[in-house]
């Protein structure tokens, strides 16, 4: 079996966790560990292959989280532009054997009954290789009115149900045979391939073309032009609601989709006052059924009750809980006035490490920049600034066209503008250097990539 992994969307939801170019599955919230890598891991149990289908910003910090784990035999497919999840499916199968079982998995969900996941998925597999089309029906504990349905009559999806109000989730629970719509799905590529044939062969066409022009590289690579041209369609929409293949399994894995808040908090753990704290830095005085998550800032909370209190270092989020729904209204008006704050968090994170912007200013930024042992940033240059790097701590080799220095902590070295350069972590501890750049521009698109160990692009 094969897991497609679908990597993309920006979770606004868990804004200012979950930004743009660091959406909710790559956030750690489990001990250091993200739902992104811990749906790695789960399945990797079960499959001989992972292929990660993700957009093409995003691709540094997944590369970044898988180096982090040990997950054997997996590739990218980077898409410029989402284009929803027929698409992604679409160009992943298109990739591989009519007869490989693939098991498609969103990145973002928790999934706490392993055993029983198991056992499910062996049952979807044995009704896969019969050729059908197989999804996970999530049985309900609650009328939620968050999630799609599907009425099912034992293995046989009956009908795919719109998020219903609450009278109406209600009436689905009582009922029994309704079941929350996991976006989960396993099929033989076959079988996919030819009911998109027959409801959406417009989609396989123009995937199919797309992939021919694709970058044939490592990772994968779509172009945008021929992106842009595929519709933009859920797979439930494509196919799955009008497939006379379709079966589903109902499921009880411990299964939560991580959309908002206030699933999240019911899905961590709680102290003896129900305050739910990601945070060494908190102190609580008379405080009860909260949410409190923050990194390096103490909070102290005096007579606070049911909030939701989300600090990161350029953005503090202050929500009643049952209201954080509305974190998307508060992001339509930061689009406006403060749009970089809704794609960006301060840290950056890429293959080799990441990197902190510590003060900007006019024809300035000063970063801080952390490497892991053994990482090393591509061989590049700029067209429009200069650099200044001092080593804080660690051990540097450092490549300036054809000479290669090595830098211990409190050294430093001038790249000027447009000289060819490269930094290597040559040390076992990571190394931190303070980079000062000067020019008229200052963005992260004025690299050109001479040699990239991440075969990245420009």
């Amino acid at each position: 079996m094969i897991n497609i992994v679908l990597c993309g969307g920006s979770g606004s939801r868990l804004w200012p966790l979950s930004r743009k170019l660091y959406p909710k599955q790559f956030y750690e919230f489990f001990q250091g560990e993200s739902l992104f890598e811990k749906t790695l891991k789960r399945n990797s149990k079960l499959c001989s292959k992972t292929i990660i289908v993700t957009n093409s910003e995003q691709y540094d910090l997944a590369l970044n989280q898988i180096n982090n784990i040990d997950i054997q035999n997996n590739s990218f497919i980077l898409e410029p532009i989402g284009r929803n999840t027929t698409a992604a499916v679409t160009l992943a199968c298109l990739t591989l054997e009519e007869d490989d079982i693939v098991l498609v998995t969103p990145s973002d969900h928790l999934i706490m009954n392993e055993e029983e996941y198991s056992r499910v998925l062996n049952k979807a597999e044995t009704l896969a290789r019969k050729g059908y089309l197989v999804t996970f029906g999530i049985k309900p504990d609650s009328p939620d009115t968050n999630y799609g349905y599907i009425e099912a009559c034992g293995n046989d999806a009956l009908s795919f149900k719109e998020k219903p109000d609450e009278k109406t989730a209600w009436m689905y629970l009582e009922k029994g045979n309704y079941y929350w719509n996991s976006g989960m799905f396993v099929f033989k590529v076959g079988a996919f391939i030819d009911e998109l044939k027959i409801y959406a062969s417009h989609i396989h066409k123009l995937a199919d073309e797309a992939l021919k022009n694709a970058k044939t590289h490592k990772p994968l690579r779509i172009e945008l032009e021929d992106m842009l041209q595929i519709p933009s369609i859920s797979l439930d929409y494509s196919i799955m609601e009008k497939s006379k293949k379709l079966k589903v399994i109902p499921s009880d894995i411990g299964w939560a989709d991580l959309g908002s808040f206030e699933v999240l908090y019911e899905n961590l753990k709680q102290d003896k006052d129900s305050n739910c704290i990601l945070s060494d830095g908190v102190i609580l005085e008379n405080s009860y059924n909260n949410l409190i998550i923050s990194k390096d800032r103490t909070i102290a909370a005096i007579d606070v009750d049911n909030l939701i209190v989300v600090d990161t270092e350029d953005a503090l989020l202050i929500s009643e809980k049952g209201r954080s729904y509305k974190v998307k209204e508060i992001i339509d008006k930061l689009k406006l006035h403060k749009e970089n704050i809704v794609k960006n968090h301060i840290i950056t994170y890429r293959p080799w490490g990441h990197f902190k912007t510590l003060e900007e200013g006019y024809r300035f930024k000063v970063k801080k920049i952390s490497v892991k042992p053994g990482g090393r940033l591509s061989l590049q240059k700029h067209f429009h600034r200069s650099e200044h790097w001092t080593i804080a701590s660690g051990i540097a080799r450092v490549t300036l066209e054809d000479k290669e220095s090595i830098l211990s902590s409190n050294d430093s070295i001038y790249i000027p503008l447009g000289k060819i350069h490269r930094v290597e972590n040559c040390g076992k501890v990571e190394l931190v250097i303070i980079e000062t750049q000067i020019g008229d521009y200052l963005e992260e698109d004025d690299i050109v990539r001479i040699e990239d160990d991440y075969e990245r692009v420009k």
